[in-house]
């Protein structure tokens, strides 16, 4: 059941904010109208539709976002949804730099909320796609090494698997690498994310 009430996590949010204050309690006011939950997660508001989440609120030096959790299963009829990086593939932003800019689309916001319910009713699942990426030599070495790593990190999610293999592919060295993949067995071994 949709619960409009205020949560008072956010409520020491919002007044703690030293940036983006007004945009944040005008986005707020926007989407308890939408009938989500409101929750704080990530240290950050989150609004969830049978607690599955929908939309976040944050901020940054220079804008503050709506992130949608499955933005990209949004038809994103204004042309307004932003992917933050080419390695973020279900989220999708849309930016603020004003109060002004909010108001104006309130009805759009609105609109896109809205949808991204729909999507969570209808139980959408963003596809996430790892056949690009290549496992690092580092990795491999370690699979062959430990075959029950590489079992460990198959069983992981798509998302987790894809996060370890951006970070550790990320260090130039090959040393580096190596050391990244040694400090993450344990946490692949027990069935965790980079960030769990």
């Amino acid at each position: 059941m949709p619960n409009n009430s205020t949560n008072p996590k956010v409520d020491e949010f919002l007044n703690n904010a030293k940036k983006w204050k007004e945009e944040y309690k005008k986005l707020r006011e926007i989407i308890l109208d939408c009938d989500l939950t409101e929750e704080f997660k990530w240290m950050h508001p989150c609004y969830t539709f049978e607690n599955k989440n929908i939309v976040l609120i944050h901020g940054f030096k220079d804008y503050c976002a709506l992130l949608f959790h499955k933005g990209a299963l949004l038809k994103d009829a204004h042309g307004i949804l932003i992917q933050q990086t080419e390695n973020v593939q279900a989220a999708r932003q849309i930016r603020f730099t004003n109060i002004e800019e909010i108001i104006e689309k309130e009805l759009i916001l609105k609109d896109y909320i809205d949808e991204a319910i729909a999507v969570e009713k209808a139980g959408l699942k963003v596809n996430q796609d790892n056949t690009n990426l290549n496992i690092p030599e580092e990795l491999q070495n370690k699979f062959d090494e430990m075959p029950a790593l590489k079992t460990a990190f198959e069983a992981l999610t798509p998302g987790r698997q894809r996060a370890y293999i951006l970070y550790f592919s990320g260090a130039k060295q090959p040393k580096t690498r190596a050391a990244r993949v040694e400090k993450y067995v344990q946490k692949i071994l027990d069935g965790l994310g980079l960030k769990d």
